[in-house]
């Protein structure tokens, strides 16, 4: 269907006039016929169109406010809507892409984009689902798919104001790891409330490879792993980054692990002395791991647990276990709605250690390539990865894969409500965006200066982004693919009913 005509522009902004009871709308993905080849087009901005001046037009305005009746035959066809566009790209006659270099003729017609028009999207040997192509707020059906072994090194970040749809999309994605081939991705997801399992409603526990590919720690279980850790299993480069310490702080902890080995953190909550040290250091010392590993000394001097997640006694082999999931391929939930952020992060931050120090003596050895790829699901983000998070307590290991971590098939999923506070430097190493609605300004500035694509005419767009409505930005797509997410527990459904 002709749904206007081109009037003018340049490559970055083309002026289409749209017909008459037509509704083009921002984001709208439209074709020009150029010949063999199409142009693949993206609206962005529209406006009003107008022959009458301006001030004929306030009065016609004006006299209908005071209840005159308007000549409306006397408008026709002197009103209407000029839509801006860009040319986001070239197709040709085999469906090879490239990057637009002409402009489409003067006059020539436009028309929406069809699935034949999209045949170019096709489904990777590794296929990581995202969503349906979107076209403004229409739903194609064409599937849109990253390739897994490819974009899940190099790091995924989900940016977002609140109730935008962020852990959906979330579950959408860890729900499309699990269909891809065994012991090749190893994910841990680090969830602080509990919603991606599913306890208790739709959830990744429903996957048709949830049995063997899934496993689940919650400091409560009733027929999952317990989550509980040994106090011993922790060391001080476990903490760096993740609980501010002074730099008198950092040498009492040292000290503690130097002198006392494992059981360094149990002689900090029991207020053991050490040479050399004041009472209110080792006392101040004691209450910071107190509060953020939430842990006390009972009566009878045994160690407690708020969350029941830190143990003397227990979980000597959780830390391996986990470890030797991930390592053969499995998908790990950690149910942390119980924990402080730092403690959370702490658990991460020990099984990231182990499996980054494993990581990298494969790659000095040749032997990375029998490894599966490591994804980390980091909610909040700016927890560890934000300017002031990293200049308060240091770099952690989070950053360190961040920015390291692709040499050595570690990737991150991180989510975010504040892309500005994150450090450039780290934007820029995150090489897949999957952008959802954001009102914030100064977020869509940080969004699109940091996109693998230019995305300079999208702010409006990006602030117009409904619910399950995202722009996939990636060094690994010709172009920003707008998409459309479907709803988790209707795609859960629609997969059962299939089998």
């Amino acid at each position: 269907m002709e749904l206007g005509l081109v009037v003018g522009g340049e490559v970055s902004s083309i002026e289409i006039r749209e017909k008459a009871g037509v509704k083009l709308e921002l984001g709208e993905l439209l074709i020009v016929e150029d010949g063999e080849n199409k142009l693949l087009l993206q609206v962005y901005d529209l406006r009003t169109g107008s022959q009458i001046a301006t001030d004929s037009r306030e009065f016609l305005a004006g006299m209908g406010l005071e209840g005159a009746k308007i000549d409306t035959e006397y408008l026709h066809g002197k009103e209407y809507t000029i839509a801006f566009a860009r040319s986001i790209a070239e197709i040709d006659p085999d469906g090879n892409l490239s990057t637009p270099k002409v402009l489409p003729p003067s006059f020539a017609p436009v028309r929406s984009v069809n699935v034949e028009d999209l045949r170019f999207l096709t489904k990777p040997d590794n296929p990581l689902f995202l969503g349906n192509v979107r076209s403004g707020s229409k739903t194609l059906d064409v599937e849109v798919y990253l390739d897994a072994k490819t974009v899940l090194p190099y790091h995924i970040l989900i940016p977002a104001m609140t109730g935008r749809g962020k852990s959906n999309l979330v579950k959408i994605i860890l729900w499309s790891i699990l269909d891809q081939s065994p012991n090749d991705y190893g994910t841990l997801v680090l969830d602080p409330h509990d919603e991606y399992y599913g306890r208790h409603n739709v959830g990744l526990k429903d996957h048709p490879r949830a049995d063997e590919r899934l496993v689940y720690y919650s400091p409560s279980p009733k027929d999952e792993h317990e989550l509980v850790i040994n106090l011993e299993s922790i060391v001080p480069e476990h903490i760096e980054g993740i609980v501010y310490l002074s730099e008198k702080q950092t040498d009492i902890v040292n000290q503690y692990y130097n002198h006392y080995g494992e059981s360094w953190v149990e002689k900090i909550i029991e207020g053991t002395e050490l040479e050399g040290l004041e009472r209110g250091q080792i006392t101040t010392i004691k209450r910071k791991f107190e509060n953020f590993l939430g842990i006390y000394m009972g009566p009878k001097g045994k160690i407690h647990c708020h969350s029941q997640v830190f143990s003397q006694e227990r979980g000597d082999h959780t830390i391996a276990d986990l470890i030797s999931y991930l390592k053969s391929g499995k998908m790990v939930i950690l149910d942390t709605i119980r924990l402080t952020d730092e403690a959370e992060l702490l658990i991460g931050s020990i099984i990231a250690h182990s499996l980054y120090d494993e990581y990298l003596c494969a790659k000095a050895e040749g032997k990375i390539s029998s490894l599966p790829i490591i994804t980390i699901v980091l909610e909040e983000a700016p927890r560890t990865l934000s300017n002031q998070t990293l200049d308060q307590k240091g770099r952690n290991i989070y950053s360190l894969i961040a920015r390291e971590g692709r040499k050595f098939k570690m990737g991150l999923l991180a989510i975010t409500q504040l892309t500005s506070i994150i450090p450039k430097s780290i934007l820029t190493n995150m090489s897949t965006k999957i952008i959802l609605g954001n009102e914030m300004e100064s977020e869509r500035v940080t969004i699109i200066e940091s996109s693998s694509q230019d995305l300079s005419t999208e702010e409006h767009t990006i602030s117009s982004l409904d619910l399950g409505e995202a722009i996939v930005t990636s060094i690994f797509t010709k172009f920003a693919v707008p998409i459309k997410i479907p709803y988790f527990d209707d795609y859960v459904k629609k997969i059962r009913d299939t089998l």
